[in-house]
């Protein structure tokens, strides 16, 4: 047995013990006849073996523009990122961008777009440049052609004079056979005569690799373990189309290679290409890297999440108003855990405390109420000015609010942000206290109680009590003032129960944010001039006119109805 080891965590044994003859004859030896001999003894194991060694990290993430970052992809990329932060080492970006049919300049650039918004910043790549460019798989054309030919001089590819029409007829006997669907090797062995007399007519031919008729592949994966795979059921495949197009196996072999990547952290689907890539990275004398397959992420139902099962982007999350710090936090939690019980994380914080090896190999389930959940736990955590900036923004721009800052702002954000848990749903956070549904409360079964606890003498009280400027005297000295006002006005009703009749009175609805806060800031709305005329706020003094007008006889004999007819829908 011949051992040869190439790179620190490559080990490459060759069976029987006669070293195989592509070691040590010249490249006319794969010619001709003598190929078939090269086959027949061409028997072996491969073992690619991490070393462990982390000096010179250098992870890449390589996305297809040829469609939106889907949450998965973002996830493989937050990976790559936080491993090679954690090590000292380079976060390279690449774009596959080889099928040329499908991919586009504005996929590209809302991928590039979507990465900087969850704050994945790249070492080496578009717009950065770097020492291993270019970093876009079709300007790199020229290296491909280059490394196919040193592969076709050195007997490890042949020319593939097939048909589309004989490709597809093997595949059906082998189906007929029950055999697995690969190439028979018609042009393997072929004579040079035989290939020049295609070569003169012009026919067209694809690249294939010679693969091996018998031997294994073992490579210890960093997160799934050993994994193995019996090369017999590979057949010889393509790495150069007819029309001169690179495949994916090779570009990607080629890139990783060239660009000394020394971890592909990739999705747990690319594992069956690792076959392929290990035979690529042998034949052109490559290192292999470390790899590292991520399991994929599932729906509720465990199946692949797709756009079946909603939002799966980053760019719809992020129209949807989710902030990048709880998209990060949440898809690093997807298959990852620090091993204690907390669930909320800064970037940096991931960064410091990564593994690898605490990734989980099974998949993860996407829960998009735990992430909704996890957007309003950073968005509570969000510095005061910040957070007023950007609701703030948010009610001026979709015409709730005439401005963007000010004092009403500040204490309506303050008020109501523990009730959002998006940026968005601060409009009808907002919408809500200023609206005044008090008939539709009155009539609901859940307000009987309160509307037969002398709510209507109560009404009568307050209206006096607004009347003679005590309940605005209350509200311009603050929290104080009022707390002070409603003991007072207590006392004087002899009336302990004062919450409830209050809330439903001033703000007209039986639940909400701190009725204090809430009854100030519908008075201050009302004097700002902030609130925009189309949104239907009724301010204080048009409340109590319609306190004035409601006919409380009328509410109280509709009661039975209104309670029959809920007890019969439900």
């Amino acid at each position: 047995m011949a051992t040869i080891v190439g790179a620190p965590w490559t080990r490459i044994r060759f069976y029987p013990e006669v070293a195989p003859p592509f070691l040590r004859r010249s490249p006319l030896f794969y010619r001709s006849k003598r190929i078939q001999d090269f086959r027949r003894i061409r028997t072996f194991s491969v073992s690619a073996k991490n070393s462990g060694e982390e000096r010179n990290v250098r992870v890449r993430f390589a996305p297809s523009p040829t469609g939106n970052l889907h949450v998965g992809g973002a996830r493989t990329a937050l990976f790559n990122y936080l491993f090679a932060r954690s090590k000292g080492g380079k976060f390279v970006l690449r774009i596959e961008d080889t099928d040329l049919e499908r991919s586009t300049k504005e996929s590209e650039e809302a991928m590039l777009q979507d990465l900087s918004w969850l704050g994945l910043d790249w070492d080496e790549g578009p717009g950065v440049g770097g020492d291993y460019g270019p970093y876009r798989q079709s300007e790199r054309n020229s290296m491909y052609k280059h490394y196919a030919e040193k592969l076709l001089e050195s007997g490890h590819v042949y020319r593939c004079f097939c048909s589309n029409e004989e490709l597809e007829k093997m595949k059906e006997i082998a189906k007929l056979k029950q055999l697995p669907p690969v190439y028979t090797g018609k042009w393997a062995s072929a004579m040079d005569d035989e290939m020049q007399e295609e070569l003169e007519k012009g026919t067209p031919y694809t690249y294939r690799f010679r693969v091996p008729k018998k031997g294994s592949l073992k490579i210890n994966d960093l997160i799934r373990g050993e994994v193995s795979w019996n090369l017999e059921t590979l057949g010889d495949f393509v790495i150069m189309r007819s029309n001169g197009q690179p495949v994916y196996n090779f570009c990607v072999t080629v890139d990783d290679a060239t660009m000394a990547i020394s971890h592909v952290i990739r999705a747990e689907e690319h594992l069956p290409n690792t076959l392929r890539q290990a035979l690529i990275y042998k034949a052109l004398g490559f290192p292999m890297p470390n790899f590292a397959h991520v399991s994929l992420i599932l729906a509720p139902d465990r199946s692949k999440l797709s756009k079946r099962h909603g939002a799966t982007s980053v760019g719809q999350f992020r129209e949807m108003g989710y902030l990048p710090q709880a998209m990060v936090n949440y898809l690093a939690l997807l298959g990852w855990g620090d091993g204690t019980e907390n669930e909320f994380f800064t970037l940096e914080q991931l960064v410091e405390k990564f593994s690898i090896g605490r990734v989980n190999k099974s998949g993860a389930i996407f829960d998009a109420t735990k992430l909704r959940w996890m957007n309003g736990e950073h968005l509570r955590v969000i510095p005061s000015e910040e957070l007023t900036k950007l609701i703030g923004e948010r009610w001026k721009s979709t015409g709730i609010l005439t401005e963007s800052e000010g004092p009403f702002i500040e204490e309506a954000v303050q008020l109501l942000k523990d009730g959002i848990d998006l940026i968005p749903h601060s409009d009808k956070a907002l919408s809500n206290l200023l609206s005044y549904p008090l008939h539709d409360t009155l009539k609901s079964p859940e307000a009987k109680p309160i509307l037969e606890d002398k709510l209507s003498e109560f009404s009568t009280s307050l209206m006096a009590a607004y009347d003679n400027g005590e309940i605005l005297s209350a509200l311009e000295e603050g929290s104080a003032g009022w707390q002070k006002w409603v003991k007072s006005f207590g006392k004087s009703l002899k009336r302990k129960s004062l919450f409830m009749p209050l809330r439903v009175l001033l703000t007209g609805k039986l639940h909400g944010p701190e009725m204090a806060s809430s009854v100030a800031l519908i008075h201050k709305a009302g004097t700002c001039g902030v609130v925009a005329p189309q949104v239907g706020f009724v301010p204080l003094n048009e409340r109590f006119k319609m306190l004035r007008q409601l006919d409380w006889d009328s509410l109280i004999k509709d009661e039975p109805l209104v309670e029959a007819t809920t007890a019969a829908s439900n």
